[in-house]
């Protein structure tokens, strides 16, 4: 990861965490809305209810050290602490959301099992072999070599271990889904990736392609595009309301034209570039 990429993504949410937190809540992902996107429920709800659908489609019962990989504010990594009685490790570029983190486990009473750090996901500092459960939500679209991440889920998950992954991809590029992107879509994604500090996002049947090369057996890819796409929406509708208004227009530039290019999201899954990718396996 290049010095000006990650500087950009800490300053990123070093700005825009205690936002979403005070408006939106500690979870800083997508949320579940039924297979078909069909379901009606409290953006709070769909974003647990995307944790406990995750677990279920890879089929995932039991842990005890995890690594939650960008972990923002430390939703993920409390659920999951709970859920499992498991020790958790959290890392993320941010500072600010590192020390919010930890002191969100102080409160939870969960600091003695439940970790925070500073850390690049593309070197990461555990040894191999570390963890039994690689969790990964919606942190594959900030890294600058995909492979190279994947490679050090792969290396620092027990023998035995799982890995799930979700994160943004845009379509397939085969022909029965249009080909190649078009100039207008490269120009949409352009936008995306400058609003959001993404170096560039690939397609779900790429992330296939990548861990099918690592050591890695049960492997298997879903496309829930459907399922999340609501997200984008509600969250614009509440983004409406007095006290996120002020809390955005107080947050800084940056946060505030993230704000203003909700829509490039929404827009990006009605017309079918954005995908949502989930990618599972167990290591060999």
């Amino acid at each position: 990861m290049t010095s000006t990429l990650e500087k950009q993504i800490q300053q990123f949410y070093d700005a825009s965490s205690g936002l979403w937190e005070q408006i939106w809540g500690e979870h800083m992902h997508h949320g579940y809305y039924g297979p078909q996107g069909q379901q009606r429920k409290q953006r709070q709800q769909a974003q647990i209810d995307l944790i406990e659908e995750l677990l279920q489609w890879s089929q995932v019962s039991q842990a005890e050290h995890i690594l939650d990989v960008g972990c923002g504010i430390g939703g993920s990594s409390l659920y999951l602490a709970g859920r499992f009685a498991a020790n958790v490790t959290g890392i993320t570029l941010s500072p600010v959301q590192a020390e919010r983190a930890t002191q969100r486990a102080r409160a939870a009473g969960l600091a003695a099992r439940v970790d925070f750090q500073v850390a690049n996901a593309l070197t990461m500092p555990f040894a191999d072999d570390r963890f039994d459960l690689i969790w990964s939500l919606e942190s594959g679209e900030h890294m600058p070599d995909k492979q190279k991440f994947l490679q050090e889920c792969c290396r620092v998950l027990k023998p035995g271990g799982s890995l799930i992954f979700a994160t943004w991809c845009h379509r397939p590029l085969d022909v029965g889904s249009g080909g190649m992107l078009t100039v207008a879509e490269q120009k949409q994604l352009a936008e995306i990736y400058r609003v959001y500090c993404l170096p560039y996002v690939i397609s779900l049947p790429e992330y296939e392609q990548i861990a099918q090369a690592l050591p890695l057996t049960n492997l298997r890819t879903a496309d829930w595009s459907a399922e999340v796409a609501p997200f984008w929406e509600i969250v614009i509708d509440s983004a409406f309301n007095p006290a996120a208004l002020w809390g955005i227009l107080t947050a800084g530039w940056q946060t505030i034209e993230a704000a203003l290019s909700l829509s490039l999201m929404s827009t990006g899954y009605r017309q079918g570039l954005i995908r949502y990718g989930l990618l599972c396996g167990t290591k060999v």
